[in-house]
């Protein structure tokens, strides 16, 4: 499927007192990939809440494997797992700028039409880019 690599330098303020990124920032750091994904495919979060449809997060999966460091560059790699239905899912790996693995995570985020506030199919123009 459809994948897509979003490199960052860790920031100071991302990290504890040792250096060591916080485990919770590696959330903020999914939402980077996946923006950028959808960015590359040629919409933005903020399009599609214009056009009525929002994303909420309903899971994510962490898997810890070594810690990132105050000024590593990490590779942020995303991937779509299946083609979108009502909800869309995504693989994330995160190596460092020695192509080690630190982490792998899911997250599974539903469509929401944002006025009537329900469930909604994937949205066509999502769907045929997905396509090609």
């Amino acid at each position: 499927m459809k994948k897509n690599i979003t490199k960052l330098r860790v920031r100071y303020a991302e990290t504890d007192q040792m250096g060591v990124v916080y485990y919770g920032n590696y959330a903020q750091y999914f939402e980077q990939g996946r923006t950028e994904w959808l960015r590359e495919l040629g919409f933005s979060y903020k399009w599609m809440e214009e056009n009525q449809v929002i994303l909420p997060v309903t899971n994510l999966t962490v898997n810890y494997k070594l810690p990132a460091r105050y000024d590593d560059v990490i590779s942020i790699t995303t991937r779509l797992k299946n083609i979108p239905t009502f909800k869309i899912e995504f693989y994330y790996e995160i190596h460092n700028q020695d192509d080690q693995l630190l982490v792998t995570g899911e997250t599974t985020l539903v469509f929401i039409n944002s006025v009537t506030k329900k469930i909604i199919k994937a949205p066509d123009y999502l769907l045929e880019k997905l396509e090609k």
